[in-house]
């Protein structure tokens, strides 16, 4: 059996993956995996007792807002929540002698998405350049962890794209959002590497079974486009959409528009992708789930 502490109590990642093993369990007829979950948003983490645990998965953060327009005082607080936070969880954990530290970091590290009509391909040789001080509060956080690294206490780091499922939260309810209120919508061919939650989960059993440390990369099996999302999503939700190519120059001329609104198309209509021989260079069979399959489930959950 193994024994998992996640810390992050509430968090979305964090609740998924102890609800998938949770799961896990019933369907195998025993406990193989124990879970217990922790908070470090009051000081009574630091007396917790990290030496009966095989695993310490850390999913505490803060998830970027409009990076734009904030202060000092936001940028230090993602700091100390995404970073300090990390590494002095880390440490303890490697005190009380943790075999194994999972830290979930994010694609971000990287920058920000190739804009409209350009392409942003990760592969191993691809050097992190965070955009703002969210990618750098996470780089930063891995470099540390890293630091903690050797033979007895094995750091993993994982940078996950856009993870989505039922009840998440960020751009996947806005995409359903477009897809609840439109019937045509541009044909845009970009790509973008996406992770389905139980997917992930699954990536997380195997990472955890096997001990390991290092750099990983999970996704799905198969990068997608904003428009095909929102054609699944409305697929889905037995509404139709049609995918236009004459409503393209709208996007691209928002596209070139400075200040908020040429950000979020770009946003919405930029490419990002990992090469998928990153993400199956480790473990196999963890990508459960198609694109379509997982949309049908995250939207049957939420009905």
């Amino acid at each position: 059996m193994k024994r998992i502490l996640i810390i992050g109590s509430g968090s979305y990642i964090g609740t998924s993956v102890e609800w998938y093993l949770a799961r896990y369990n019933a369907e195998l007829g025993k406990e193989e995996y124990r879970i217990d979950t922790l908070s470090q948003r009051d000081e009574t983490w630091e007396t917790y007792n990290f030496a009966p645990y095989d695993t310490i998965f850390d999913v505490t953060g803060i998830a970027h807002v409009d990076v734009d327009k904030v202060s000092e005082d936001t940028k230090e607080l993602y700091q100390r929540i995404n970073c300090e936070w990390a590494a002095a969880a880390a440490r303890k954990a490697k005190r009380q002698g943790v075999p194994q530290f999972i830290y979930m970091s994010s694609v971000i590290v990287y920058g920000d998405s190739a804009p409209l009509g350009q392409k942003k391909h990760i592969t191993e040789e691809t050097p992190a350049a965070p955009a703002n001080f969210y990618g750098e509060s996470k780089l930063r956080a891995e470099q540390k962890l890293s630091e903690l690294s050797d033979q007895a206490f094995h750091v993993a780091l994982i940078r996950s794209p856009f993870v989505y499922g039922p009840n998440c939260r960020g751009n996947y309810p806005l995409l359903a959002r477009m897809a609840e209120k439109t019937s045509v919508f541009p044909k845009i061919e970009n790509e973008r590497s996406m992770i389905y939650v139980e997917n992930l989960a699954e990536f997380l059993r195997m990472l955890i079974d096997s001990g390991k440390g290092g750099l990983f990369f999970p996704q799905n099996g198969e990068y997608t486009t904003t428009a095909r999302m929102v054609q699944l999503i409305g697929a889905a939700r037995e509404k139709k959409i049609q995918l236009w190519n004459a409503l393209n120059p709208l996007v691209k001329l928002a596209a070139r528009v400075p200040g908020r609104v040429g950000k979020m198309a770009n946003k919405a209509f930029g490419s990002l992708t990992i090469d998928q021989e990153l993400s199956k260079r480790d473990f196999k069979g963890y990508q459960i789930y198609s694109l379509e399959e997982s949309i049908r489930k995250t939207e049957r959950a939420w009905k």
